[in-house]
């Protein structure tokens, strides 16, 4: 297996080239062009505009489908304050029922990654540091919300100092305390907010951290936010399917008596 890490490939053709099983993980493939392709299985999983297969753009029908298969997803594009009041509990509830999900796995389970991607307590961290980030920071103006035991985006520039213990092991009662705080927050927000607050601009930040040092759309904190959260728990909820095929395939060996 041969590992492309932080290597730019901009450019780059492939011709004749056996990439099955291959993973591709926080890659930008705009203008990407497959020809002559073949899979007996692809699946994608990302933001797309458009995403043509033998010449059909078929992310309006995958964004329909998304849609239908969850009637409850288009509430989390809310276009006004009232919006993001029906949108918000949705995220609750649901967020109440994951955590119920995976506190019936093996304590050690919500530690574990599944395909590399970030386990169950990695992912509620950095939806603390997501909270940190749109709203303490950038929508209520504090310099450097930012909890210890946030988990920012990988690819994040670590010059910009915010917490990155990756060696942290938080039990999950812990990290559900610091969500509880973080989502009291957010919801108190929203239950104050207009819609003329809702079309405004942040002051800006001018200490250094993320995000940027510049106004935001009060929209664009809010939805970021929400966007966290609703794709987050989805991916919450993919892999803790495997997590329970693996906690039910452990076998307990009895010694031979």
């Amino acid at each position: 297996m041969v590992e492309l890490s932080d290597r730019d490939l901009t450019g780059s053709r492939f011709r004749t080239v056996d990439l099955s099983g291959s993973r591709f993980s926080d890659v930008n493939l705009s203008g990407a062009l497959l020809r002559g392709a073949w899979a007996d299985r692809l699946e994608l999983d990302g933001a797309f505009g458009a995403l043509v297969v033998n010449g059909v753009d078929v992310m309006p029908f995958v964004l329909a489908e998304m849609d239908r298969l969850d009637p409850e997803r288009p509430l989390m594009r809310p276009e006004d304050a009232d919006g993001f009041r029906v949108a918000w509990p949705i995220i609750e509830q649901r967020w109440a029922e994951t955590v119920e999900r995976a506190r019936r796995l093996p304590p050690d389970l919500v530690h574990e990654r599944v395909d590399e991607e970030w386990s169950f307590i990695e992912t509620l961290r950095h939806l603390v540091m997501a909270t940190d980030a749109w709203v303490l920071r950038a929508l209520l103006g504090e310099p450097a919300p930012y909890h210890p035991l946030g988990l920012p985006h990988s690819e994040m520039d670590p010059s910009l100092g915010l917490p990155r213990d990756l060696d942290a092991r938080p039990g999950l009662d812990e990290v559900l305390a610091i969500r509880a705080d973080r989502m009291a927050t957010v919801g108190a927000v929203i239950a104050e907010l207009s819609d003329e607050r809702l079309d405004a601009m942040t002051e800006p930040v001018l200490d250094p951290g993320y995000p940027e040092r510049v106004s935001h759309p009060v929209r664009r904190c809010l939805g970021a936010v929400l966007s966290e959260e609703w794709e987050h728990r989805r991916f919450a909820e993919r892999d803790l399917a495997v997590l329970e095929e693996r906690a039910s395939a452990v076998v307990t060996v009895t010694p031979d008596r």
